[in-house]
């Protein structure tokens, strides 16, 4: 019983034939050789990397526990003649690899590359994944108890039914109100804005200010309101007048997201170093404005598909997209 239990969740994670687990070394292998033979090394601390390694991966690994979207899969297992212990180990063990080998394996590819490692430290990272991976699932689950999905799935429900009948506007407050972690992540930003000037006081203000517009464009939750959500995106897709009614209302909701944090961003800078000007309110307004429409643009036309939990969409290349084009435009407006 529990080998079929934990074959069942290795087929959901990696695919029926388990391809992916081949995916990602095919990923990482590339990224590590591209930067290990790139002219480019930084100095990392023991104790920096390890922890940066335990709290990435210790996030990634709650955010995928917290995910509503594979809580049908989980009540249709919870049917089945199994015990609530091996549900939830096998559940664990196979979430926990799915988690080290598609999130934490690049990071650590990278850190790997752009920095000398000894084989111990190497060791002592993956431990710290591993760690983390053990005392997420455990707090996880003494907080939420076994069958935590089967409730997320019927409260999901009763939320998706609520919304039909209110403005588009009060839809985004509710989501963003039973997603704690979308507003965890906007807080983290907002906090970002602020410590962001310590790090740029060497560098011309003219240059770094539209650099720093683009980094604080990084929000990844508001950009994928409707690939998290398909039955939202068939509404919107195929229902009459539903375009025009959702797309600017989501585009005014991130422009007033990204208009926060680069307000927060100018107020600390005015506050450390000052000299802000009416022509940098007016340019963090437009890269505020900019990033909104090519974050909804994306959604429209590139909607991210074939992902298996929340935080895969968290994590997908696509987050870059966006702030890639706002900083080649930071970068143009300051040759200029």
């Amino acid at each position: 019983m529990t080998r079929m239990v934990f074959k069942a969740f290795l087929k959901k994670y990696f695919g029926a034939d388990y391809q992916g687990m081949i995916r990602t070394p095919v990923i990482c292998l590339p990224v590590f050789l591209g930067l290990s033979r790139a002219d480019f090394r930084i100095q990392i601390a023991p104790f920096i990397l390890y922890l940066t390694v335990t709290v990435f991966t210790g996030r990634a690994m709650w955010q995928d526990l917290s995910s509503e979207d594979h809580a049908a899969d989980w009540q249709n297992m919870c049917m089945l003649p199994f015990d609530e212990r091996t549900l939830v180990c096998s559940y664990g063990i196979v979430l926990g690899a799915y988690t080290f080998l598609t999130k934490t394996a690049v990071l650590l590819a990278v850190l790997l590359a752009v920095s000398d490692r000894s084989r111990a430290e190497v060791l002592g990272s993956i431990f710290c994944a591993v760690f983390a991976i053990l005392m997420t699932s455990l707090l996880f689950f003494r907080r939420k108890g076994g069958y935590f999905l089967y409730a997320q799935e019927v409260k999901g429900r009763q939320t998706v039914k609520s919304h039909t009948h209110f403005l588009v506007w009060y839809y985004f407050g509710r989501y963003m109100k039973t997603h704690k972690n979308y507003l965890t992540n906007t807080a983290v930003m907002w906090c970002v804005a602020c410590v962001l000037p310590l790090f740029f006081r060497a560098v011309e203000k003219v240059f770094v200010i539209p650099v720093g517009f683009a980094i604080l464009s990084v929000n990844t939750p508001l950009g994928i309101l409707l690939s998290c959500d398909s039955a939202l995106e068939q509404a919107v897709r195929f229902l009459p007048g539903q375009k025009r009614r959702f797309l600017v209302p989501y585009a005014l909701f991130i422009f007033f997201c990204n208009m926060t944090a680069n307000s927060i961003f100018l107020c600390s800078w005015q506050i450390q170093m000052g000299g802000i000007t009416g022509r940098m309110v007016a340019a963090a307004a437009c890269f505020a404005l900019l990033s909104a429409f090519f974050s909804v643009l994306l959604e429209w036309f590139c909607p991210i598909r074939g992902w298996e939990t929340e935080s895969d969409l968290w994590h997908h290349p696509r987050k870059y997209v966006v702030p890639a084009v706002m900083l080649l435009l930071a970068v143009g407006l300051a040759g200029f």
